[in-house]
């Protein structure tokens, strides 16, 4: 049985604590943790077994808690994570990992030192529509991927500390990390923002890989409907993931070009290839129970979970390639070194 503490009670705090209280045979909810006197209140009434405290070191330091998950602003990340792994707890953090890459670095080491195990809520990794979708890449259903395009709008919520970038593309730089299986070398961002004193509100964001690939993320505060919509292009079949979509969120297109004749490029032919589509079955479980489980499971096997912090590193790596391109407006920023500092931007 895995003591567990949560810190934050926000926005996402509620969904962790409901998930990780209804699986007792795995963990058992010590404690709640915000500074925010009406959602303890709020949690204490829904949950009146489980101690609350508006101090962060209680939970941190308490020798009966054995693990710690962290659903607080993306700025309080790393002291939080880094404190809980130095006092021998393992540790979920909301995502994003960090809010810089050598946070991130430094995270990943310390974990590592300490044996203990660092995991970071990517919680679409967890989805069976995203586990489908890697399924069709890896036995190579979909053939050679040729793009990787999303789209994420909708109208709000403003954050107030981070742009558009980090709070919507980072699922989708998750999925496309998990789903893709070979990671971009160059990234080159857009934005603007459109309201004074506030971060940029619409990005549009353009990734290069070793191979053909490429990928495109289009993110945005101001757009009058909700779309999320992802497709990935290969080959031999198209996959169209629409997770507005109450049923078949996934659909594969067998669809696509062929080219036949000799090597002559201008005497080649070109047809279109039109098939069938298949709405295939997904795994209906909540991502967010599924995941917990694996956070469970890699604690007691000691080993890493799907969503390690090498995971949540390479997010971050492109998280600050895209910020640093979009304040260049769009210049190329290399990512393959281990870091992305700002003279790497030409």
């Amino acid at each position: 049985m895995i003591k567990i503490g949560i810190v934050g009670y926000g926005y996402w705090g509620p969904n962790l604590v409901r998930n990780f209280f209804e699986v007792p045979e795995k963990f058992t909810v010590a404690a709640v943790c915000d500074m925010n006197a009406d959602r303890l209140r709020a949690a204490q009434l829904r949950y009146p077994s489980v101690r609350m405290t508006s101090d962060v070191h209680e939970i941190i330091n308490a020798p009966d808690i054995d693990a710690i998950a962290i659903a607080t602003p993306v700025s309080t990340h790393f002291d939080l994570a880094y404190r809980a792994l130095r006092a021998g707890k393992h540790v979920l953090v909301e995502k994003p990992l960090t809010s810089t890459v050598e946070q991130a670095e430094q995270l990943v080491e310390f974990a590592e030192a300490r044996r203990r195990t660092l995991m970071v809520d990517h919680t679409f990794v967890y989805t069976g529509a995203v586990r489908k979708m890697r399924e069709l890449v890896e036995t190579g259903e979909l053939g050679t991927l040729y793009y990787y395009d999303s789209v994420r709008v909708n109208l709000g919520l403003f954050q107030h500390d981070v742009d558009v970038i980090w709070d919507l593309a980072v699922h989708d730089l998750s999925i496309m990390d998990y789903v893709v299986g070979e990671h971009p070398i160059g990234v080159s961002a857009t934005g603007s923002s459109h309201i004074d004193g506030r971060a940029e509100n619409i990005a549009y964001v353009t990734m290069f890989f070793e191979s053909s690939l490429i990928a495109h993320i289009h993110v945005n505060w101001l757009a009058p409907v909700k779309v999320r919509r992802t497709m990935v292009g290969g080959s031999r079949k198209m996959v169209v993931y629409d997770d507005v979509e109450p049923s078949e969120k996934i659909k594969v297109y067998d669809k696509g070009v062929d080219v036949r004749g000799p090597e002559d490029i201008y005497r080649r032919l070109i047809s279109y290839r039109s098939g069938d589509m298949t709405a295939p079955q997904l795994d209906i479980a909540e991502a967010l129970r599924t995941e917990v489980y694996e956070f469970a499971s890699a604690i007691e096997q000691n080993r890493k979970p799907l969503t390690d912090g090498e995971a949540g590193l390479r997010v971050v790596r492109l998280l600050q390639a895209a910020t640093h391109s979009m304040k260049a407006r769009g210049r190329l920023v290399d990512v393959s070194a281990a870091k992305v500092a700002h003279d790497s931007v030409y």
